[in-house]
């Protein structure tokens, strides 16, 4: 199969994480016959200093031709916080309609975790969350601004349609699972609006899936027993905002930033897989940052375009390379970033 893939590199560290994707993509490629046509874009930090822009006004259209779009990471510190994220990142997501944030949570062998007596039989679930609704549609505004009396409004909009596309698409997920098990995490007791709907959703859409074990938390009891008790979970859905916020605790107990991948899926049109950490700047061009976040999305992305044995190859190597014990980060013996790329390629 021939596949056209957006290379996005981003800032700071990007461009090396990518690279070391690429070696491992470029591996499991020529092992299965598959054939990627990569075109990398400039689109981020540096070219917004440059150009004022930090994509062009089409962008989104230029991405609608190309199957998958691989990203870095993003973020300068030149540039006011907000810019990039809200230009690229959002503007990608909702231009290209990628409604579903998709976070594995999984420990690896030989990855330490913060969490006491927990090991990877325990923390191995997936989060499902909504990506294109909630308080970032931006729906809002300022009255009095910069006096006294100022009030700043920031209105989290849900969508019958939105709601349950993203349900859906988890209850499904969730039946490809040994454990058929779906949390609903919310917080309906407050919220009572918007995560009413939710809920009436969720039981309205599970009656279409009676192998699926239906359960629910809120989203500050969901915080704690994904510390105390991950393993109660297998397949969670949740709104943007608490989605965003719970998977960063899940990456910590899963070993950190630097092995932690998600993707933001259309699953009828282009799908962009990346990091979830930022662009660590004051490590750029030290080669020292681990790379397997990148490798991990390269991973989902070769998943989510078809081709299964290869992205399990890619997921098999990486947990081959961690069993050295000298990953970036990770292990005692720490090698360089390049040289971590190699490791895994060598290994699908």
């Amino acid at each position: 199969m021939a596949y056209k893939i957006a290379v996005i590199p981003g800032d700071g560290i990007g461009p090396e994480v990518i690279d070391e994707g690429l070696k491992v993509l470029n591996v499991a490629a020529k092992k299965y016959n598959i054939s990627f046509d990569y075109e990398t874009f400039d689109w981020g930090g540096d070219r917004y200093l440059a150009t004022g822009e930090v994509m062009p006004a089409n962008g989104v259209e230029i991405m609608q031709k190309f199957d998958a779009i691989f990203l870095g990471a993003v973020g300068h510190p030149d540039v006011k916080a907000g810019i990039i994220e809200h230009q690229l990142l959002l503007g990608l997501r909702f231009g290209l309609d990628q409604y579903i944030n998709l976070r594995p949570v999984k420990l690896y062998p030989n990855v330490d975790t913060p969490l006491k007596d927990k090991g990877p039989a325990d923390i191995d679930y997936i989060v499902v969350r909504e990506n294109t609704e909630d308080m970032y549609v931006g729906t809002g505004g300022f009255t009095h601004k910069g006096q006294a009396n100022e009030v700043a409004t920031q209105v989290a909009i849900y969508t019958r349609a939105g709601v349950e596309r993203c349900i859906r698409y988890a209850y499904e997920l969730a039946m490809t699972r040994p454990r058929k098990q779906l949390t609903l995490v919310d917080k309906s007791n407050v919220l009572t609006f918007g995560h009413d709907l939710w809920q009436r959703v969720f039981k309205e859409v599970g009656a279409e899936y009676p192998d699926i074990k239906q359960e629910h938390a809120y989203v500050d009891a969901c915080c704690m027993w994904m510390v105390k008790n991950p393993e109660w979970f297998d397949t969670i859905v949740t709104t943007n905002m608490f989605g965003d916020i719970i998977t960063d605790l899940g990456a910590m107990t899963q070993g950190g930033m630097g092995i932690a991948a998600s993707g933001n899926i259309n699953p009828q049109g282009v799908s962009m897989f990346e990091p979830i950490h930022g662009s660590a700047p004051k490590y750029t061009g030290k080669n020292v940052i681990n790379p397997l976040a990148t490798i991990n999305a390269a991973s989902m992305m070769l998943d989510f375009l078809g081709e299964k044995a290869a992205a399990a190859d890619v997921e098999n190597a990486i947990i081959k390379a961690l069993e050295t014990g000298n990953i970036p980060h990770l292990g005692a013996g720490a090698i360089p970033t390049d040289e971590c790329g190699d490791l895994v390629a060598s290994l699908v």
